[in-house]
């Protein structure tokens, strides 16, 4: 932010700075990061099961596309090992909506009414 002291003269305030520890910063970005590869890799996997279920598939696409989501979820592992995380680990909390993903990727989930799914 700046202001006028003098006419003709800018005056800037000090910045602020955030002292950051470098590890932390890349810890978490890489969660960050991590994590929203996860939602799509779980989406295109709900996606493709539905298309699967429904026979928009050939049987050599039902077999490309298990391959893929496999070597994809391989993939992923082997990056959470690398940077330190654990699948919790990218399961955000989004505090009364609940988890950013499903708790058991295998499993649907069915969403709730305003009545709580009663």
């Amino acid at each position: 932010m700046s202001s006028m002291d003098e006419p003709g003269r800018e005056v800037r305030s000090p910045r602020l700075r955030i002292e950051a520890d470098r590890e932390a910063v890349e810890r978490d970005l890489s969660r960050l990061v991590l994590t929203l590869v996860e939602l799509v890799r779980q989406l295109v996997e709900r996606q493709s099961v539905r298309r699967m279920e429904e026979g928009d598939l050939s049987d050599e696409q039902v077999e490309v596309l298990g391959l893929t989501l496999m070597r994809l979820e391989d993939a992923m592992t082997e990056l959470c090992d690398r940077f330190g995380l654990s699948p919790s680990d990218l399961n955000l909390d989004l505090g009364p909506l609940g988890t950013l993903l499903p708790q058991d990727p295998g499993v649907p989930e069915v969403p709730k009414g305003p009545d709580g799914g009663r």
